[in-house]
Parts: structure tokens; sequence; C-alpha cells
């Protein structure tokens, strides 16, 4: 995987979104300029003498005290140490190298008035596999993501726990064996440092990512469902979402047609079909999944914005020499493109769920009991159809949303906070489970397709259904049923099922 080269305030989501996947990260030199004039701008203000916050006064409630010259540094330092206050398990490794990229571009652009040797030591870390350990909970989006962020700065000047090369050690030691030296912070680094909203952003975007992954792959198992049940294409004539106008509606339709496309299956019933109508669950994709693609496409608009934005406090503006005080910290946009993202998810694991209920009941689909070829004494999909409906349930309860909550913190001076960080943070997990219904559909569909032998489907769902029988063979008499869908979450994981329909399948970003 190429390295991403950094240009802050112009980075791609697709940039984002390979950091998430693991790639190295560069800095653009050009930086360079920015950051020194940001720096030189906070010496200049401070020798007005004048009382900055966060420069030379304390935080939050205490703004009012003045800190004098010799203890800056020392205020710097206590705020790293007494907010790095987090709890819970440890963040996800791949999300934690993406909050600190994202922290990177933000101090880049010399807003934040930080010296190039913190910016250095922080593309350090990250280009030599240095993630510090950082508890998940204790943020509430709004002063930034203090707790989270505070754990970061720490590990900079040597306190804390750092991961690398797969081993937890204390951060002065990782650094030392990375070669790097901690760092003493100087005026408004602390404060740049663990002020932002980059914690909140990094758990959006990689649930917006996974989102993008479990969207793409259910339109494909979406399809293989309709031909498991004979079921019709007519509702996805381009015609019908013409009229309708919705951009994700028409391209969902559009991507259906072309999954079904020369299905001998689909052509043994287009005459002498007693049924009418499919169920919704068949029938509604099209405005089901198109609304859920327009809706993360919104999502990822915020977050793009975010990402290149700076959102610490005071903000420092060289060409004045101001250090002006606002509340880009507050990471509601942030909240509310997360709690859309998880209604998405909701939904799009809610209509597959459907399909695979639908599946097993032979009223409904025509099929066999619960998809085995001797129901009774084998239970076939009987339990999966369960465990879908479980982890759907699970997604509805976690899918209200966050950023209607609110409550007040530091003594009431900070009286209105976004929930960002939660809202964002359970999107992995709510991508986790949909996935894994989408796997049992993966499973259901191709079982009730194998029903149809000799009858194939089109070119891209016959490849899906071999794809997954190269791994787990036709479900004949009941075993052990974990296996089986291991390895179909495993392969949606790794992108196989969205491969097979390659160049067919819209995206989000």
């Amino acid at each position: 995987m190429n390295a991403v080269l950094l240009y802050p305030g112009d980075v791609a989501l697709a940039q984002w979104r390979a950091v998430y996947r693991g790639a190295a990260v560069r800095l653009d030199p050009a930086c360079a300029e920015r950051v020194a004039e940001g720096a030189a701008a906070v010496a200049r203000i401070l020798a007005k003498g004048a009382p900055v916050y966060g420069i030379n006064t304390g935080f939050g409630k205490l703004a009012s005290v003045r800190i004098g010259d010799d203890d800056l540094a020392a205020l710097q330092r206590n705020i790293a140490l007494s907010h790095a206050a987090g709890v819970g398990a440890p963040s996800p490794v791949p999300v934690m190298r993406l909050m600190m990229a994202l922290k990177l571009a933000s101090l880049a652009q010399g807003a934040s008035g930080v010296r190039a040797e913190t910016v250095a030591l922080l593309e350090a870390m990250l280009a030599r596999g240095l993630t510090p350990v950082i508890p998940s909970q204790g943020s509430v989006g709004a002063s930034g993501d203090l707790a989270p962020l505070a754990h970061m700065a720490t590990t900079m000047i040597g306190v804390g726990e750092i991961i690398i090369r797969g081993a937890r050690l204390p951060a002065a030691e990782a650094l030392r064996q990375a070669g790097l030296s901690p760092v003493e912070l100087g005026p408004k680094e602390g404060l740049a440092l663990l002020n932002g909203t980059q914690f909140s952003t990094a758990h959006a975007l990689a649930g917006l990512f996974e989102a993008e992954l479990l969207f793409r792959s259910a339109l494909v198992t979406g399809a293989l469902s309709t031909e498991a049940a004979r079921g019709s294409d007519t509702p996805f004539d381009q015609r019908i979402h013409e009229l309708r106008r919705h951009r994700g509606q028409i391209e969902v339709a559009a991507a259906l047609r072309a999954l079904m496309a020369g299905s001998a299956i689909r052509a043994s019933h287009l005459e002498g079909d007693a049924r009418v109508q499919d169920p919704y669950c068949l029938r509604c994709q099209p405005q089901v999944m198109g609304a859920a693609l327009d809706l993360l496409r919104q999502a990822a608009t915020t977050l793009a914005i975010e990402a290149n934005g700076v959102s610490d406090n005071p903000l420092i503006f060289p060409e004045t020499n101001e250090a002006l005080s606002g509340g880009n910290f507050h990471a509601e946009p942030v909240a509310f493109a997360a709690d859309m993202i998880a209604l998405a998810i909701c939904e799009i694991g809610s209509i597959a769920e459907r399909r695979i209920a639908m599946l097993v009941d032979p009223v409904l689909s025509g099929l066999p009991a619960f998809l085995t070829p001797r129901p009774g004494l084998n239970s076939g999909f009987m339990i999966p159809q369960v465990t879908a409906a479980a982890l759907v349930s699970e997604n509805k309860q976690r899918a209200y949303p966050a950023s209607v909550d609110s409550i007040p913190t530091s003594a009431n001076q900070e009286d209105h906070v976004s929930m960002a960080a939660h809202g964002a943070r359970r999107l992995l997990a709510m991508a986790g489970n949909a996935m894994a219904v989408i796997g049992i559909e993966w499973l259901a569909a191709a079982q009730g397709v194998d029903f149809h032998a000799p009858l194939a489907s089109s070119a891209p769902l016959e490849a899906a259904r071999t794809r997954l029988r190269a791994e787990v063979p036709t479900l004949t008499d009941d075993r052990h049923f974990h296996p089986d869908l291991e390895q179909a979450m495993t392969l949606i994981r790794d992108g196989a099922l969205v491969a097979s329909a390659d160049g067919l399948l819209p995206g989000v970003a």
C-alpha cells in the first residue's frame, strides 16, 4: 500500500480510508512554513503581556486564573497529565492511527501555534508504528475530545503507554526503542494537542468506511436473495425510480438490475408466475438501500470537511498576531454524521434480516423449510435467522441518536456538549453486527439458489455463490454452523463478496 502524502486542508476521504487500512503517512514538507509562522505568533502574543486563554491562563472554568511566565511549560505539561483521565478498553489501533493523522494534518495548518519539533514527533510516531494506548471512554465531544487526546499527548512527553510492534510498553521506553525523544511542551502546545475533534472524527470515519463495505456487500446478498426466492426484477425498472428522483434510489435500482441481468432463474418465471408482488424486503430494496446510500453520502460530506478543518481553541492568526477563542472544538457536526451512519447501518441490517426470515419460510419463499433438504431431522437455517434477529435488535438499541443528549461539564462553563465520541464509537460494533447478518444472508441466499439447479443465476451472482462455495459447501445435513458463518464474515471483511460484483456497485465516498 502506497504511503499517503497529507496536504492539510485538502485530504480526500480515499486517503483517510487508506490510513485507516494501514497506509503509511507523510506530511507535505511545505507545511513547515505555516507551522513556524504559528509558533512565532505565539511568542509575539506572549510578549504583549496580556492574558490569552490557554497560553498564559488556566483552562475551562479556570480561564480567569493568570499563569506566570515561569510556569508556562508546567501549565502545558499539567493539562496533558490531568486531562488523561479516560477509562475503558483501549481504542483500536487502526482508529488511533487515523486519529493521529487527523491531528497531524490539523496542527500542520499553522493555526494551533505548535512548534515544528512537536509536529515532527507526531509524524515520526506514525511513521515508526508507535500508537498511544488510549482508553475508549471519557469524551463528551466538547471541549473537544479532551481525555482521549490527552492520553496521546502524554505519550509524547514520555508518560503513559504505547503499542509498538504489537507490544504494549511504557511510553518513554517505546520512544527510546524507536530512536525518538519525548518533547517538552511549549506555550499553547499541550492545549493544542488535546483540544479538537480528532478522536470522534476518526471513529466516525472508521464507521463510515465499514458502513460502505457493508452497504455494497448487502446489495449483492439482496440480489442473491431475490434470485433464491424467485423474486421479480420489475420493481427495479429504471422508470419507477426516475419518477421519484432520489439519486441513491436510482443508483441502487441500477445496481440490482445489473446484478440480476442474464439470470436463467429470473427468465424461468417471467411468465405464469401466480405471485403479483414480492414482499417489501425484496421489492423495496432500492427505496431502503437508496435512502441509506444518500444518508451515508451526506455523512461522508460532513466528515470530509471536518477531517480537513482545524478544531482546537484558541486559534492563532499570525498575520494579525491574534489568538481568537471560539468553539470549533464542539463536535456537533460529527455527532450528527455519526447518528446518520448508525441509522443507515441499522436499516441495512434490518431489511437483510427480513430477507433471511423470508427465505427460511416455505410459505413465502417456496423453498424447503429452513433451507434444508430434510426439515425436521435437520434444523438448517433456523437458528442463524434467530442470530440475525438478535443482532438487528441490538443495533436498533444502539441506533438511538447520541447527538440529542447533553450534560454540563466544567462547573457549567461547558454547558452543552455533543456526545460525538459515544455516537462514533458505537459504529464499528454496529457495522460488525450488520456484517454478521449479511454473512448469514449470503449463506442462506446461496443455499436457496442451490435448490434451483440446474438453473443458474447471473454471472456476478454466480461468481458470489462460487466464491462462497469455495470455502463453504452446500448444507445438506446439519453440521457445526459457526465455522460457516465465520468464513462468510471473513470473506465479506476481506472484500471478496464485493469483488464478485466489481464495477456494478455504487460507492459512498
